[in-house]
């Protein structure tokens, strides 16, 4: 009796967490960045290209930027000194060497000096314009990219979205039976992962924008006020 107890026993169903234990697949090798990005599908080679150009547009403007911000010491506290005391070829000198759009502006002015006051306003407001020009090159590419990677990856989620129903369609035509998730999961990957590339291509990309549109702001508020201390000057023998 004891004996019939036993085998009738092992022949009991496994429970839930003993089945799942003795059909438990061994876990594969973790995937690498590198994997994921393939992943992708085609769509991410221009979400790629987009990472890349604004990577170069933020590293080279955040330099240039952060050169031209550099306003040396006592800079106007010079030119004022040079201008009152007639030193006029120090002055330009120091302005030749002084790698600034504040001293290009100031350099212009001094240049004009003898002609009236608006054509020498002008000329200061002229050479403003061409550093605001320089110092925002390469923006509108940082913003295109900011706005062109979400888009890509919302693309490469359709895409991907459309090539696993399509998948899923001949996979049932093949073999009439339930879809394998085999089958849905390569699609899913490509339409993840296409959106997660290119949403964060397009932070980062908008972030950096404005980080650097407030630097050159910055930059643009120190023209304005040495050009108007530069006018300054020059209308202070007429008081």
């Amino acid at each position: 009796m004891h004996t019939l107890l036993q085998i009738i026993d092992s022949t009991q169903p496994l429970g839930p967490q003993t089945a799942l234990q003795q059909t438990a697949v061994p876990a594969t090798s973790e995937m690498t960045l590198f994997d994921l990005l393939m992943a992708g599908g085609p769509v991410m080679i221009p979400i790629l290209i987009c990472s890349v150009v604004a990577v170069y547009i933020i590293i080279e403007r955040l330099i240039a930027i952060n050169k031209l911000s550099k306003d040396p010491s006592n800079f106007m506290n010079n030119i004022r000194d040079y201008i009152t005391s007639g030193n006029i070829d120090a002055a330009k000198a120091l302005c030749k060497n002084t790698n600034n759009p504040v001293a290009r502006m100031i350099e212009k002015g001094i240049s004009r000096l003898g002609k009236p006051l608006p054509d020498i306003e002008k000329a200061i407001e002229n050479v403003g314009n061409i550093e605001v020009v320089k110092m925002e090159r390469g923006l509108s590419a940082l913003a295109t990219c900011a706005s062109a990677a979400p888009m890509l990856g919302f693309l490469g989620t359709v895409t991907g979205m459309v090539r696993a129903f399509y998948d899923m369609n001949m996979e049932y035509q093949r073999t009439h039976e339930s879809i394998n998730i085999g089958v849905l999961s390569s699609g899913m990957y490509e339409a993840m992962v296409t959106t997660v590339a290119g949403l964060v291509v397009g932070i980062i990309a908008l972030v950096c924008y404005n980080i650097l549109s407030a630097m050159i702001k910055k930059v643009i508020f120190k023209m304005e006020s040495s050009s108007i201390e530069f006018l300054d000057l020059l209308e202070e023998p007429v008081k």
